[in-house]
């Protein structure tokens, strides 16, 4: 049986992950899983990330969990937004910075993945995704 929200699963991944200190996690590869990932690299949130084949060779997406002083965990949470059964579109002018701009909202435009800052230096909106602080 298919997974109904593969991008929930990575938040939820890393979310519980994160909680238990540990140094990776593997989700599932997709097209949307990857830019989210790139995201968070850009902005400092994961310290990198490889994609590996798991033993019944399926494209999996490791990510490498990033900490300050080694203990405290630089993602403190994850909200998925959009779901599946209530997509959240907004606009450019509509997006407010997350935790007055000390976290980044992850948008899905026209011009690909992006944070809610990139989207209004381009004055364009798009599906919201997730808050990440």
């Amino acid at each position: 049986m298919g997974m109904t929200d593969p991008i929930a699963d990575m938040l939820t991944r890393i979310r519980n992950a994160n909680s238990v200190q540990m140094k990776s996690v593997d989700v599932m590869n997709s097209v949307m899983n990857h830019s989210i990932v790139k995201v968070l690299k850009k902005n400092g949130y994961v310290s990198g990330y490889d994609i590996k084949r798991d033993a019944r060779k399926h494209e999996m997406l490791r990510i490498y969990l990033k900490y300050q002083d080694s203990k405290r965990p630089v993602l403190n949470d994850l909200q998925r937004i959009s779901k599946p059964g209530r997509r959240v579109y907004v606009k450019s002018a509509k997006l407010v910075p997350v935790l007055n701009g000390y976290g980044i909202a992850i948008l899905s435009t026209s011009r690909g993945v992006m944070t809610d800052k990139e989207a209004r230096e381009l004055n364009i909106g798009g599906e919201l995704i997730c808050n990440v602080w």
